[in-house]
């Protein structure tokens, strides 16, 4: 069994800023383990602009953004595998990993950085009634055959669920000569960014519905039409509210899911809310040495976040093979009254970094309210937000200083009027 100081597990953008912050840090034994036959991830089918904004100052698309990252993990002579599937970790860092030159090879990680992503939710989980006939996708499948693999997927589209992935796609599959027929979204609100809503849907005159859902899928061997219903309060399709549109494609972009079957056996500590683990402020899972960062940890609306998160994992998985990581008394964080989760779960007010930033997501769209937070039951922090929106995530930052005095048992964070 060979020895590694860091595994990455995950060659995409989180996976590449853990390596190269790292590296910077002072380890030098660093495995990077990708299953694809190229680095940069999901980013290298993303070849719309608006990544780098926050990073780079400069817009550029997915790939662009991706070769940044690349070209300095290769310039500080990071080692990479692709084409290796990682099959199992166990709670003691080991790695198991699979790829057709060397067969089945068992490492040894003195840490390790889950960096796997997340994936799109499937047909399956929808409940969909109607055949299974072609002409149903996943949006992020309709984007790699189109970006990648050069294929357009269908001429009369239909895009249910309002998420980032499908509202891009609905432009890009305008751009490309495909009818949009409509967006439907189950929730009252949509889930992607505002600006994906102005630029991909407003801009080309394709409709949102929201409080809608597809009841029927029509069809055999081919979609030919759907049937979308209003819902009420408890998503219950309305009877009398349908309407039918002829379509030969259905994209779904109804959310994403962290990837975690690696995490679960590893023993990781998962977040009911995220899906992803559970995290305190150094972003280490509830098993030492093993950290987590980017879309495996929970969903983020922005590349650039994933980019900031990742470098510090990379650093604080530095500290920890160094035997920095000190541990001392965690304090929760919980999300309340309109705060859904927050990440990290828990943070360690002797041994943390001078300052940390808390993310989150809200539960529903909130206008002129207040982002508050709590050390126990006396507010230090009171925010005015003039909108709120569970499409784009919200942050917070605690310093250090701010427990001179004292350190409260729990700090919550809560939406106010």
């Amino acid at each position: 069994m060979t020895y590694h100081q860091l595994v990455i597990i995950g060659g995409g953008p989180a996976g590449l800023a853990a390596a190269v912050s790292a590296r910077e840090a002072g380890i030098e034994d660093i495995l990077i383990l990708e299953r694809d036959e190229r680095l940069g991830g999901i980013l290298n089918q993303c070849i719309h602009n608006g990544f780098g904004l926050h990073t780079f100052k400069e817009e550029l698309t997915g790939p662009e953004y991706a070769e940044r990252y690349i070209k300095k993990v290769i310039e500080l002579g990071i080692p990479y595998k692709l084409k290796s599937i990682v099959a199992d970790i166990s709670a003691k860092r080991e790695i198991l990993y699979v790829n057709a030159e060397e067969g089945a090879v068992t490492v040894k990680a003195g840490a390790i950085i889950l960096a796997m992503g997340c994936r799109e939710r499937p047909r399956g989980a929808l409940g969909l009634p109607g055949y299974r006939p072609a002409g149903i996708f996943t949006a992020g499948t309709a984007q790699r055959l189109m970006n990648i693999e050069g294929q357009l997927v269908g001429k009369k589209v239909f895009i249910l669920g309002s998420g980032d992935i499908g509202l891009i796609m609905a432009r890009r599959m305008t751009l490309e000569g495909a009818e949009v027929k409509c967006v439907a979204e189950l929730m009252p609100y949509s889930g992607g960014l505002n600006r994906n809503i102005v630029q991909c849907l407003n801009d080309f005159n394709i409709p949102l519905k929201l409080s809608h859902t597809v009841t029927e899928i029509h069809g055999k061997q081919r979609v030919t039409c759907i049937t979308i219903s209003e819902v009420d309060k408890n998503r219950r399709p309305i009877p009398g509210t349908e309407e039918y549109y002829e379509c030969d494609t259905l994209l779904l972009s109804c959310g994403l899911l962290p990837e975690n079957e690696l995490s679960k056996a590893a023993g990781v500590a998962l977040d009911k809310v995220t899906g992803g683990p559970v995290v305190d402020d150094k972003l280490q899972t509830s098993v030492p040495g093993v950290f987590a960062c980017g879309n495996v940890l929970h969903v983020h609306d922005l590349v650039d976040y994933v980019s900031e998160e990742a470098e510090r994992a990379g650093k604080q998985a530095a500290d920890f093979i160094s035997g920095k990581n000190g541990g001392g008394k965690y304090v929760p964080l919980i999300g309340e009254n309109g705060v859904r989760y927050t990440v990290p779960q828990k943070i360690d007010p002797e041994n943390m970094s001078d300052s940390v930033t808390v993310r989150f997501r809200v539960a529903d769209v909130y206008r002129d309210r207040y982002i508050s937070v709590y050390y126990g039951d006396e507010r230090v922090k009171h925010t005015k937000k003039r909108i709120c929106a569970p499409g784009e995530m919200e942050q917070i930052v605690i310093k250090k200083d701010s427990f001179d005095l004292a350190v409260p048992e729990f700090i919550r964070i809560c939406v106010e009027d």
